[in-house]
C-alpha cells in the first residue's frame, strides 16, 4: 500500500514542479526544461528530480544553478500544492536517458548506411 502512495506522490511533484518551473519561476538562467521523472524515498524525505535540458553544456550547468538557487521558493510551493505534513527535499539530476537514446540511435543509424553503401 505505501509503496502505490509513494508512486502517486511522485507522479504528483513531477506534475506540480513541471507547472512551477515553467510558470513561477522567472530566472533568465532557466532554459528549455522538462520534469522527465522524479524518484522519492519512502519516508517521503527526499525527492531525486530528473530534468532533460535543452542546450549546450553551459546552459545546463546555468539551469542547475539557478534551480539550486530557487529551491527553498519552489519547495514552499510545492508545499503549499500538494499539501503534504513535510514537503521533501528536492536534489535536481540531469536525466541523460535521452541523450543516451538519441546518440544509440545515431550509432544504429550509422550502421545502418554503412550496410547500405556495400
Amino acid at each position: 500500500m505505501a509503496k502505490i502512495r509513494v508512486g502517486r506522490v511522485g507522479e504528483q511533484i513531477k506534475k506540480e514542479l513541471s507547472q512551477i518551473i515553467q510558470t513561477e519561476l522567472k530566472d533568465p538562467r532557466i532554459g528549455f526544461i522538462t520534469v522527465t521523472g522524479v524518484e522519492t524515498t519512502s519516508d517521503l524525505s527526499q525527492a531525486k528530480i530528473y530534468l532533460s535540458v535543452l542546450g549546450s553544456d553551459e546552459q545546463k550547468e546555468a539551469t542547475l544553478k539557478a534551480l539550486a538557487s530557487g529551491t527553498g521558493f519552489i519547495r514552499t510551493e510545492l508545499g503549499k500544492r500538494m499539501r503534504l505534513r513535510h514537503t521533501p527535499e528536492l536534489l535536481f539530476k540531469f536525466d541523460s536517458s535521452i541523450e543516451y537514446g538519441s546518440r544509440i540511435e545515431a550509432l544504429l543509424e550509422s550502421i545502418n548506411n554503412g550496410n547500405q553503401a556495400r
